[in-house]
């Protein structure tokens, strides 16, 4: 299992964003080109970011600001804007097991509690992060 590369681009957007502010108009060409992907795809990540309240969009000019300040923003928030995760579960299981076998009757019952532990504590560590945590790192590196 891996978790798409929506998310940590989502993080790459956000941060961009937030360091180029002041000296670029901030577009999905300009994201584009930071991340090495095609426009489009950071269009798409923004049009989600936009939809969840993280970000706003300029139309016309173009442009894109963090609409809340970065502390008040999680890795959860990012995440949940970002990935398709159905009905907020992180594990998708396999819905006919064979009920005639004795693992298949019963994977259910052995899984489900441990998947859903494992699932809370991906997502209390990813709410324990903000995107200032991230962005404090990041102009670290950068000055160094």
């Amino acid at each position: 299992m891996q978790i798409s590369s929506r998310f940590t681009v989502a993080v790459h957007i956000l941060i961009c964003i937030e360091i180029f502010k002041n000296d670029y108009k901030v577009t999905s060409d300009f994201l584009a080109s930071s991340v090495n992907v095609n426009p489009v795809v950071i269009r798409r990540l923004l049009q989600q970011l936009k939809k969840a309240r993280i970000i706003n969009v300029k139309r016309g000019s173009g442009g894109t600001d963090i609409e809340k300040p970065l502390d008040k923003i999680t890795l959860l928030d990012i995440y949940n804007a970002v990935e398709c995760v159905e009905n907020g579960e992180l594990f998708h299981f396999h819905e006919n097991p064979n009920e005639s076998c004795p693992v298949g009757k019963n994977i259910h019952s052995v899984l489900d509690i441990r998947l859903e532990t494992i699932q809370k504590a991906m997502e209390k560590e990813m709410r324990s992060v903000t995107l200032q945590d991230i962005m404090n790192d990041t102009k670290k590196i950068i000055e160094s």
